[in-house]
């Protein structure tokens, strides 16, 4: 049995990865057209290139069906409710950086933090009716946040793609989302609150604690932490 490594099938995450890999004397690519997601490994033996999006590679880590996986601190997170038990991490990529952040309309002047976001929700909710709406793909780490923060009268609309457009199409009144620099958020007309960064994310290898390894998948292990210069 082969050592299986996970990695995002497409996009700048693929392309980090394989050159991340690469600058260690390990050659992962596709075995196939860009539409298969089959690939291979050269460079150490035993180990088997499974292409994944990165959304589904923690759920194949937590099930012990990927050894090794790369995918986002964020979704390791709001996918692994208890992920310290099912997975730990091994080296940071130092890509793919971005925070975890809850905005607000920039027209909101006088809210800049959790606090002045519970207060206005509870205005929200007398005035309309209906509860603050908080457009989110990150459902688990949001309502973890909020709890925290003391923020109880919202509700969460599942937002999939283009989530900063959500509250200037009147389907949300805040978002929470992941960004880089920024840009899009100023783009849409909404600021971040002071206190609203949620998780500071980026590109890891992250190593399986409930998969089984027999001794040649063990020392492949070993042999591969050695060539990355990671920690096993």
């Amino acid at each position: 049995m082969t050592l299986k490594l996970g990695v995002p099938s497409k996009g700048r995450l693929m392309e980090k990865t394989f050159d991340w890999f690469g600058a260690r004397g390990i050659t992962l690519r596709r075995s196939g057209s860009d539409r298969e997601y089959a690939g291979a490994v050269d460079g150490i033996g035993g180990v088997s290139l499974v292409l994944l999006s990165a959304g589904e590679i923690p759920r194949e880590l937590a099930t012990g069906h990927l050894h090794l996986g790369v995918t986002g601190t964020d979704l390791i997170h709001e996918k692994l409710p208890l992920w310290e038990q099912m997975v730990e991490p091994v080296e940071e990529l130092n890509f793919g950086h971005a925070d975890l952040i809850l905005a607000v309309p920039m027209a909101w002047v006088d809210v800049d933090t959790l606090d002045d976001l519970d207060a206005v929700a509870a205005a929200f909710r007398a005035r309309h009716g209906h509860r603050l709406r908080i457009a989110t793909k990150y459902h688990r780490l949001v309502r973890e946040f909020m709890r925290q923060g003391g923020v109880a009268d919202y509700s969460l609309v599942d937002s999939q793609g283009a989530t900063e457009g959500t509250v200037a199409n009147e389907t949300a009144e805040a978002i929470a989302d992941i960004t880089s620099s920024g840009e899009t958020l100023r783009a849409n007309h909404l600021k971040i609150l002071s206190d609203g960064l949620m998780l500071r994310s980026q590109a890891t290898l992250w190593r399986s604690r409930v998969a089984e390894l027999d001794d040649a998948q063990l020392n492949t292990l070993e042999s591969l932490m050695k060539r990355l210069d990671a920690g096993a």
